[in-house]
């Protein structure tokens, strides 16, 4: 469902949806969307249907005591680099190969996702994908769904070992929005750009972008956004941009 709101009051609009009707998927806009210019999305948990670290954790004996640190910071309750950290560092040791085995048996892609990247690439958008996960699982995933650009953390190896650090600055919500703001400031004045995520670690950039979409987010993550997708798959985001189907590239 699309709703233009031309009084650019689209997180009001939204909540008087909430409280009167049970809207599954939306979007609420201040004119007639439009194919954006970029695409910048989240990858745990809206472009791959896992969260990454919890997989790997799995892997070392850890599942339950990680995924509680992993499902608080994305909820908002933890600050997301102390949880990353805290995270990370309890996966010292784990090999290189646990990684590769986790990525091949376990890392799947959204339904539609695909189908959404390839398409918006068709009609001339940007594709980035923007991570608080890892350059590991990030890059791979890219290259199978055909994102052009990839932002991600980079996981500390020595001995083919993970030695429980992080290289390099954190990847973390102002990253995400700043990534998408810099972006677009290289772009062609009045150029929009739509942004996907799940978590309140994606609130920065879904406010920041054109279209804001929360894909069967975390509360929080859903309030702050001005479209969510509570029930299709990822192709719904190609609906809610009113892009027919007969334009959609499938194979």
């Amino acid at each position: 469902m699309q709703i233009e709101s031309p009084d650019s009051d689209a997180l009001a609009m939204r909540a008087s949806l909430d409280a009167h009707f049970e809207v599954t998927d939306g979007l609420v806009c201040e004119s007639e969307p439009q194919v954006p210019a970029l695409f910048i999305s989240d990858m745990d948990s809206t472009m791959i249907g896992q969260e990454c670290i919890d997989e790997l954790a799995d892997f070392a004996g850890l599942k339950d005591r990680i995924a509680d640190i992993t499902e608080r910071a994305m909820q908002g309750e933890l600050d997301f680099e102390q949880a990353l950290r805290e995270r990370v560092g309890l996966l010292e040791g784990l090999s290189v190969e646990a990684i590769d085995q986790c990525l091949a048996g376990r890392i799947q892609p959204m339904p539609g996702s695909k189908v959404l990247v390839q398409t918006l690439k068709k009609l001339g958008c940007r594709t980035v994908l923007v991570t608080g996960g890892f350059h590991h699982f990030a890059d791979p995933v890219a290259e199978w769904l055909g994102f052009e650009e990839v932002v991600g953390n980079r996981l500390e190896v020595a001995d083919r070992k993970l030695t429980g650090g992080l290289v390099g600055g954190i990847v973390d919500s102002s990253v995400k929005k700043g990534t998408l703001l810099s972006i677009m400031a290289e772009l062609a004045e009045g150029a929009t750009s739509l942004a996907t995520g799940d978590g309140a670690n994606d609130i920065p950039m879904l406010e920041a972008a054109t279209y804001g979409i929360a894909y069967h987010a975390k509360p929080k993550a859903r309030a702050a956004a001005n479209g969510w997708i509570n029930r299709g798959d990822l192709t719904s985001v190609l609906r809610l941009l009113g892009i027919p189907e007969k334009d959609w590239v499938r194979d």
